[in-house]
């Protein structure tokens, strides 16, 4: 046992000194040391003697290399963890801090406020930036700038579902297009916009052109305006300086007649020889130009195509909070914006139904307030106490922020009508024919064939390994849903070939029917 403990004790002291030698090479050596030195060494050495014997007569239990590091609450890891926790707190305290004194809260009794949040939120109100529709802004622009460039004519067709940006991002188009030929030397061309419903003539249309393009000519005369465009536009140019015109005609589908002849008549003005006219079209139908400019196709003039796709549930955000930062203060909860955007999304993609519904929020988060504040009167008048400014304004600001409650409450009362009730209490395969019209007027037609519409179905329910019913049987349905005033069917001998026009709104159909998976994947 002595032996041990001797063996044990030198080889301590030689890898002490191996430790020692490493941490400071600078020390002394052995020969070097002082008497003191070496007395307090002889200590150290009884002090390990002892300690060995203690480690063999009870053996130490092995731990895990992870437990040993955070075995002590004092280690140097946790003192790091601690106070790096410490740190986080302060940092995210103080970024709070900083980012409530950016943005101060909204105070819903200042009517100066009220008006502010109301006009950002308005259809009217024109954002300061046009966002998500960057990549159709530049394929038109840049036919545009091509057009200019050679002096050339054409015409374009901008087409979409409505409310998804086709008004605005011609209007953002235009002022490009203006500082690019500023700025590139061009001569700057001359332009119209108009609406076409407020059109008292369809045939107006050419008057406004002519103007535009002769403003010092009288437009009277044996020839019709559009006679005289014809001939100005088929002549050898008359002038170098004759500037070039952009023409963006918004609700294009107004100019329909039964012959088509003014809408055709107008794309043709970009073929003839010597025109100097930009055609851009707006309108909602995306084939348009294949049903009534037929002959455009086959003289291979045919306007190019370039569709806005209903917007999805980032862009809604993305648009909304956009609109928003240019306020001072808070007005919703990030978690009311996502709602109402998932919602309008799923529903029919349209922005301006997103801002009616925001707007709404902010009625119901008004009207909430007034009643709480008259309550808060009242239960205080009863117990006959006075009310402090300081009481009245902590209760006030309770109610400071648009919810996720008041937003769900704007999104019922928008889409919750009583149409999608009876929409939901429809039996299955009337509920499978709406989703066939849904799907048949979801590229801009306006009336369908009740036979077309059958084929629509039986594709739906083959799909959907669902038997259909038989032609009489859809014809009976098809008739119920007209009497709910779902559809309206016209008049013919033969059922197969009467009229179907829808009287709802689409998007009141995929709201009722949106919540269920079976129908969701039949509307897709």
């Amino acid at each position: 046992m002595p032996s041990l403990i001797d063996n044990g004790s030198s080889t301590l002291l030689m890898e002490n000194e191996i430790k020692d030698k490493r941490s400071n090479p600078k020390k002394k050596s052995k020969d070097e040391i002082t008497p003191n030195k070496r007395q307090l060494r002889s200590e150290t050495v009884k002090t390990d003697v002892i300690a060995n014997e203690m480690e063999l007569s009870s053996p130490k239990k092995w731990k895990s290399p992870r437990r040993c590091i955070n075995d002590s609450p004092n280690t140097i890891t946790k003192e790091i963890c601690k106070t790096f926790e410490s740190k986080t707190v302060i940092s995210s305290r103080k970024n709070l801090c900083e980012k409530f004194m950016e943005k101060p809260k909204w105070d819903l009794n200042d009517p100066e406020q009220m008006n502010a949040v109301k006009e950002v939120l308005h259809l009217s109100t024109a954002p300061s930036a046009i966002v998500c529709r960057e990549e159709e802004q530049m394929l038109v622009l840049d036919f545009c700038k091509a057009c200019v460039e050679e002096e050339k004519a054409g015409s374009l067709y901008v087409c979409g579902c409505p409310g998804t940006g086709k008004t605005l991002s011609m209007e953002k188009v235009k002022q490009l297009l203006v500082g690019w030929v500023e700025e590139d030397g061009f001569q700057l061309p001359d332009v119209l916009t108009l609406n076409c419903t407020t059109l008292t003539n369809t045939r107006e249309i050419f008057s406004k052109i002519l103007q535009i393009y002769q403003p010092h000519k009288k437009t009277g005369g044996a020839l019709s305006p559009l006679q005289q465009l014809q001939k100005l536009f088929s002549m050898k140019k008359q002038s170098s300086d004759k500037r070039m015109m952009l023409i963006i005609a918004d609700e294009l589908d107004y100019l329909i007649t039964k012959d088509r002849v003014v809408l055709h008549d107008l794309f043709m003005l970009t073929t003839l020889p010597f025109s100097r006219c930009i055609l851009i079209g707006i309108a909602n139908a995306i084939d348009l130009a294949d049903r009534f400019l037929p002959k455009l196709q086959s003289l291979n003039c045919k306007p190019i195509l370039v569709t806005f796709r209903a917007y999805s549930k980032d862009q809604i955000l993305k648009i909304l909070q956009q609109r928003l930062m240019d306020l001072p203060y808070d007005v919703f909860q990030p978690q009311a914006l996502e709602l109402c955007a998932r919602k309008v999304a799923a529903a029919s993609g349209d922005m301006r139904k997103a801002l009616c519904v925001c707007r709404s929020a902010i009625e119901m988060l008004e009207a909430e307030l007034k009643d709480t504040s008259t309550k808060f009167l009242e239960e205080n008048s009863s117990l006959k106490q006075s009310i402090t400014p300081t009481e009245k304004l902590l209760k006030e600001q309770e109610i400071s922020i648009v919810k996720v409650d008041h937003m769900a409450v704007a999104l019922s009362r928008t889409f919750k009508s009583g149409t999608v009730d009876t929409i939901q209490s429809l039996p299955q395969h009337q509920q499978m024919i709406l989703c066939s019209v849904v799907k048949l007027f979801r590229g801009g037609k306006k009336d369908t064939t009740v036979g077309e519409m059958n084929r629509y179905y039986t594709d739906i329910c083959k799909s959907a390994l669902v038997p259909p019913t038989g032609s009489s049987d859809f014809t009976d349905m098809c008739k119920v849903l007209c009497d709910q005033g779902l559809i309206k069917l016209g008049q013919s001998r033969e059922d197969k070939l009467k009229r179907v026009t829808l009287k709802v709104d689409e998007a009141d159909i995929t709201f009722a029917l949106q919540g269920i998976r079976f129908f969701r994947n039949c509307l897709q």
